[in-house]
């Protein structure tokens, strides 16, 4: 037997929020031709800066 797991999708939350329109235009540039979302992008530099920030607080 394998150690392969089928990933579950984690619950999630619909939240509308507004961008300046420069910074959809940077995050659409660094993702064309990636296989990456503008969802994914996003939701990945969230994740990173709560990390930094929790990091922070730590100090």
């Amino acid at each position: 037997m394998s150690g392969f797991k089928i990933p579950s999708i984690p619950p999630t939350t619909n939240k509308t929020i507004r961008f300046p329109n420069d910074l959809v235009a940077e995050v659409e540039e660094l993702i064309r031709n990636k296989d990456c979302t503008f969802s994914a992008f996003v939701i990945a530099a969230v994740k990173a800066a709560v990390e930094e920030v929790r990091h922070g607080e730590n100090k």
